[in-house]
């Protein structure tokens, strides 16, 4: 049985603790915490663990043996260095860190450990569609790929409620996703609004990448309707999509039509499921087999280049440190 600790008790961490207690076999969620201690202890109990007096003190404790963080972005990479000093495996949820340098700072304690401990919850990398998509795009079928179209749409966020956190925590899951679906790096970004005042949503990015080929990103984070999600890779020999459409579909809010989901959660549940089964298969063993900290560093690094973007107007070049021997390319 695999003793997990969760950090963060909101609708994230709730959900990862529900689908670890519900369909994940060989696990028991021990210990949970939240600042908000009456939740902690809601969510712990519905599971048969406990409230921790402290996100370190879950951390340490001899009743865990691999800890989920969802706690608020700006405390991740601290709680993921401590996971490192525990000798513990852990999953955190995005981003990685707040900063590139503090990502950064997380890959330097790793490779100074010897080991991988850390995956990043990039969690579309463990969805069924985008699975397909992806070995359709390796097998060579499209020919040459020259685009990629992402669609990354919500109803409506409160956590996405400036410019830059658009960038930072939302888009930055099309900034993991295509470079891992084409197997590259992006070396450019540009990211505009056609809202010049107030919130600059929804916002266009073009990623520009190693190899050529050029993507695109729209994320509407209060786009009404419901949540959204799509991409299309565009080759020299056809074209792959996640969907297929009808020759004209609405989707308005309000009005019936197509269904979408309400919520991420709903809409990448498998996904979840699937990376919650991985990732604990892997703790077992004492380590990790997923999206790793190097990836989590990669896709900080793009999107705070992508920040800059949309606030100067001008391209941005990506140019990540080398990467270290502890970490495998994109496609092993």
């Amino acid at each position: 049985m695999l003793r997990v600790g969760v950090v963060g008790a909101g609708a994230m961490g709730a959900d990862h603790v529900r689908t670890l207690t519900t369909t994940v076999p060989g696990v028991a969620v021990t210990q949970v915490y939240d600042r908000d201690t009456d939740r902690a202890e809601q969510v712990a109990a519905a599971a048969g663990g406990v409230a921790a007096r402290s996100a370190e003190e879950l951390i340490a404790s001899d009743e865990v043996d691999a800890v989920v963080v969802a706690s608020p972005d700006a405390t991740h990479a601290d709680l993921v260095l401590a996971c490192i000093a525990a000798g513990k495996p852990v999953l955190c949820e995005k981003p990685l860190a707040v900063t590139s340098e503090e990502a950064l700072g997380v890959v330097e304690a790793e490779v100074s450990a010897g080991r991988r401990l850390v995956q990043v919850g990039f969690m579309r990398r463990y969805d069924p569609g985008y699975n397909r998509l992806k070995a359709t795009v390796s097998s060579g079928a499209l020919g040459e790929v020259r685009v990629v179209h992402n669609v990354h749409r919500n109803a409506s966020s409160a956590t996405s409620a400036t410019g830059p956190g658009i960038v930072t925590g939302s888009m930055i899951h099309e900034l993991d996703t295509v470079p891992w679906l084409l197997d590259d790096e992006v070396v450019g970004i540009r990211v505009e609004s056609p809202v010049k005042d107030g919130l600059p949503d929804p916002q266009l990015a073009t990623l520009e990448m190693a190899g050529g080929t050029l993507a695109t990103v729209e994320v509407f984070v209060n786009a009404g309707y419901g949540y959204d999600v799509r991409c299309e890779v565009v080759g020299t020999s056809g074209t792959a999509a996640l969907t297929r459409g009808a020759d004209v579909s609405t989707r308005i809010a309000g009005v019936e039509g197509i269904v979408v989901a309400s919520d991420f959660v709903v809409h990448f549940a498998d996904a979840y499921r699937i990376e919650l089964s991985a990732w604990t298969r892997a703790a077992r063993a004492g380590g990790v087999d997923g999206p790793t900290a190097w990836d989590g560093y990669l896709a900080n690094l793009v999107a705070e280049a992508g920040v800059t973007a949309l606030t100067s107007g001008v391209r941005q070049a990506v140019t990540p440190v080398p990467r270290p021997d502890l970490y495998p390319r994109r496609a092993d």
